[in-house]
């Protein structure tokens, strides 16, 4: 991944088990995580539909 944060603690994400993907709801933002983000379920925000995610 290049120059890419994640969505949920906003850090640079470079490590290995970090994962790009569309919003689940709307599937027209990105979503990035980092491995730390999805391994403790943190929560993130898709600013484009509102929706909020995991669960």
């Amino acid at each position: 991944m290049d120059a890419a944060y994640c969505s949920s603690c906003k850090k640079r994400v470079t490590e290995p088990g970090a994962v790009r993907m569309a919003c689940p709801s709307c599937t027209k933002e990105t979503i990035i995580r980092c491995r730390d983000c999805r391994h403790l379920a943190v929560k993130y925000l898709c600013h484009g539909c509102g929706f909020e995610g995991p669960n």
